[in-house]
């Protein structure tokens, strides 16, 4: 990868980006000053969101090895993420070699990173789509060739929700995404949530809106988050902050909350069963 980002077609340099937001969060380089700019008026409003973006990735992958732990082999990966050095199919197959991943983005930046460093993985698929197209996603051909809708998938939907606002329904797309799954399957995902520093909600809620032109989005509460798991089994230890998650150390609830993301995973029962894992 190269200092300087390059630059596929169609992309708007000049306005505000997730995909390259977050990836100046964890320092990358897949930037631009559009992207710096506005991170930067979100550090300092509260510097510990750098490191919320290390969490997150920290979050999935004890998430994803808690999975292949419970058997799953399939994995569909949401989200507004650029490529890093630590991939999630690395993890699930140096576990599993036998399992299949397909990352989902509708950013070209991320797709075009992403089916670059896949292309020699046939274990590993690149599609173009959202949470807002469940039943696009779920018959996308580049999925249905890796993911065998007859056993359990674990969704992960990471760092997205967040920006979408109620107006595009992302509640009620969650759940006809999880309707397209069979049961024993896992919805897992992570919220920024702004109940602890109540101070600054609007605030970072106003640069993002500005930045993202969604002028209808805003933050959520832990309560309003967990609306996504409506219907679905909550694995242990529930719908906590991100560093709560069945961590390798154990973390006070002070030191969980400087982090304010949540994070959760759920599974689709068995009609008439209960597990919660």
């Amino acid at each position: 990868m190269s200092d300087a980002p390059q630059r596929p077609p169609h992309v708007a340099a000049g306005t505000p980006n997730v995909a390259r937001m977050n990836d100046y969060f964890l320092g990358g380089k897949d930037n631009f000053a559009a992207d710096r700019e506005a991170v930067d008026k979100v550090l300092a409003l509260a510097p510990e969101a750098r490191l919320m973006g290390e969490e997150v990735q920290a979050w999935r992958d004890r998430a994803v090895r808690h999975l292949v732990g419970r058997g799953v082999r399939q994995f569909v990966h949401v989200g507004p993420w650029l490529p890093t050095d630590h991939h999630l199919h690395e993890i699930a197959q140096s576990l599993a070699p036998d399992s299949h991943v397909v990352y989902v983005a509708d950013d070209p930046v991320v797709l075009s990173h992403s089916r670059a460093i896949l292309a020699t993985n046939e274990q590993t698929g690149v599609v173009e789509g959202g949470v807002l197209r469940p039943g696009e996603l779920i018959d996308d051909p580049g999925l249905r060739r890796l993911i065998d809708l007859d056993r359990p998938v674990a969704v992960l939907i990471v760092g997205s929700l967040q920006y979408i606002p109620d107006s595009d329904q992302p509640f009620e797309n969650v759940a006809r995404l999880c309707e397209r799954l069979p049961a024993g399957s896992y919805l897992c995902l992570t919220h920024a949530v702004l109940d602890t520093r109540p101070d600054i909600a609007e605030q970072v809620a106003d640069i993002y809106r500005e930045a993202l032109g969604r002028p209808d989005g805003g933050p959520r509460t832990r309560a309003q988050v967990a609306r996504f798991f409506d219907g679905l089994e909550l694995v242990d230890p529930g719908l906590v902050y991100v560093r709560q998650w069945r961590p390798e150390t154990p973390v006070s609830e002070e030191e969980a909350r400087k982090a304010w993301v949540v994070a959760g995973v759920a599974r689709k029962p068995e009609p008439g069963a209960r597990d919660l894992g």
